[in-house]
This record gives C-alpha cells, sequence and structure tokens, in this order.
C-alpha cells in the first residue's frame, strides 16, 4: 500500500534540465526499488532509472551521463535530474515502486509530461 505522486514535468529546449520528484507516502526507506519510467506514443513503457536500498542504481543507456536518480529518506521523496535533454527524451514519466515481496509490476504515480522542443 503506497501512494505515488510526481512533479516536475513541463516543456523545455533542447538542452535544457528538469528535476522530476516523487513524494511517496510511506517511508521511502522501506521501499526496495524505486524506479522512473518513461513512455512515448508509438513506443512501450522503458525503464529510465532505478535506485535500491542496497544502493544498487541503474540507467537506460540513452541517459547515462545525462540523468541521475537519488533518494531523499527524510522527505520520502525521489528524484530525476534530467540534464541536457534531447527530443527522445520525450514521454509521460511514472514513477514505480516495489517493495521486497511485490509482484507483478508494483506500484505507479499518474505521470507527468516531459516535452523537449527542437
Amino acid at each position: 500500500q503506497v501512494q505515488l505522486v510526481e512533479s516536475g514535468g513541463g516543456v523545455v529546449q533542447v538542452g535544457g534540465s528538469l528535476r522530476l520528484s516523487c513524494v511517496t507516502s510511506t517511508s521511502i526507506d522501506s521501499i526496495r526499488s524505486m524506479a522512473w519510467f518513461r513512455q512515448a506514443p508509438g513506443k512501450g513503457r522503458e525503464l529510465v532509472a532505478v535506485t535500491q536500498t542496497s544502493g544498487f542504481t541503474k540507467y537506460v543507456e540513452s541517459v547515462e551521463g545525462r540523468f541521475a536518480i537519488w533518494r531523499d529518506d527524510a522527505k520520502n521523496t525521489v528524484y530525476l535530474q534530467m540534464n541536457s535533454l534531447k527530443p527522445e527524451d520525450t514521454g509521460v514519466y511514472y514513477c514505480n515502486a516495489k517493495f521486497a515481496l511485490t509482484r507483478g509490476d508494483g506500484y505507479w504515480g499518474q505521470g507527468t509530461q516531459v516535452t523537449v522542443s527542437s
């Protein structure tokens, strides 16, 4: 049982930056995996970045070196810093949470739109 609320999306120019936030309704340090996914029209939902309580992080190759994911336990928030944005970064970004025993796709936020204009 966790609710996720994303914010921070918007419209930016190529090369710009955005920081997305996802606030959890439960203690974030009890959630094994926090992740950001994105989906563009005509494409499947893809994993952008994930962070686990072990300290493990992973990024999709297309964003390595440009994006960063981290948690702020005091604020029960996971962030996605996005720099050097490209048009192909455009999509709806979703926050995802999985506890250690979660089955299936986990818990999802409602999404926030990111549009990078060229």
